[in-house]
């Protein structure tokens, strides 16, 4: 019983947010007035941090690694566009939670396979999914498009009031408050007993078993969740771009991801979203410098962050601001010596 309250009250502390936090969301927020021309990278940025949520939830929380992550991704993205050619589910919404079901259905399925691995074998079987998923694509081409993609996507208003348009307003803030919804989701499943069982299974699974953790049926959810964020993620993609071809299952999206939690982090849910916003900020940056070699550039920054350390390079980037803001802090206006008494 006091093992429960410890527990409990750990979880409690953990949950409770900072400023740091409120900040995050609020400069989000700000985005949709402060970058009104940059409308599609925002929205790009959006799911691409829902989808590296989604690896971070096993990866960094219950030690699952995944080359494939984009079967789950591209599942998402053909559900959604299926749905909205044929007319099943018109409504963006309910579109998005179907899609992000059908993922979570192939997660459980798949999720048996996966968990009975180590991690090369975990690695190779998340991969060999994804490229089985994605030839199943090119086979079946009547019904997915082949190599020419899905046509005739037509998304109708979020809510029937709420049409996309041309500059990416709409899909960028129906982007972010999914993306946030689902984030409160996650926080919440993380600082919950389940979440921190779920470290207890990353750290040591035979110790964890030892003290009645059923591991297996714990990592069985955490793995059908996150295939389901990464579905709405795909989900989120096919809608705001009314496209799904081939590309969705492509092991280069499952790469870029891995790419995505090594300069964010994984362990902590704000990762995959930092890591998100500076591997598209340094996509843009270094496409627009050379746009045939800016993978070299992105390969040189991940060769940096081994080398030097992820901490000891953003301590270094956060060092000038950080001597301003103390210098500003010192430099105080010295009380008027007529003022201030009664």
């Amino acid at each position: 019983m006091n093992s429960d309250r410890i527990v409990g009250a750990l979880a409690l502390k953990r949950s409770r947010w900072g400023w740091g936090e409120t900040a995050f969301w609020l400069v989000a927020a700000a985005s949709i007035l402060l970058f009104s021309d940059r409308y599609l990278i925002l929205t790009e940025m959006a799911w691409l941090g829902l989808f590296a949520l989604s690896l971070d939830l096993i990866l960094g929380y219950a030690g699952i690694v995944s080359l494939g992550h984009a079967a789950f991704f591209g599942v998402g993205a053909y559900a959604a566009g299926l749905l909205a050619v044929h007319g099943i589910v018109r409504e963006p919404a309910l579109a998005l939670v179907a899609a992000g079901l059908a993922a979570m259905a192939l997660g459980f399925v798949t999720s048996f396979l996966v968990i009975r691995g180590a991690e090369l074998s975990q690695l190779m079987v998340t991969l060999g999914i994804a490229l089985l998923l994605r030839e199943l694509a090119n086979r079946f081409s009547d019904i997915t498009g082949g190599f020419d993609g899905l046509q005739g996507i037509v998304i109708d208003p979020v809510l029937g009031l709420f049409a996309f348009d041309l500059y990416g307003r709409t899909g960028f803030i129906y982007c972010l408050v999914v993306l946030f919804v689902l984030f409160l989701v996650a926080r919440m499943i993380v600082h919950s007993p389940f979440g921190l069982s779920l470290r207890a299974i990353r750290n040591n699974p035979l110790r964890a078993a030892a003290i009645g953790i059923p591991v297996n049926r714990r990592l069985v959810a955490i793995y059908a969740i996150s295939a389901f964020y990464a579905g709405v993620a795909g989900a989120l993609f096919t809608q705001t771009t009314a496209l799904a071809s081939l590309d969705v299952f492509s092991f280069e999206r499952s790469a870029d991801l891995l790419l995505v939690l090594v300069i964010g982090g994984a362990g902590y849910l704000y990762g995959g979203l930092v890591g998100a916003v500076i591997f598209r900020l340094l996509q843009d940056v270094f496409s627009s410098w050379t746009p045939q070699f800016w993978q070299f550039w992105i390969g040189l920054v991940l060769v940096l962050i081994v080398l030097v350390g992820r901490e000891r390079m953003y301590r270094g980037i956060l060092w000038l601001p950080r001597q301003l803001g103390a210098r500003l802090g010192k430099a105080k206006p010295a009380p008027s010596p007529g003022g201030g008494g009664a």
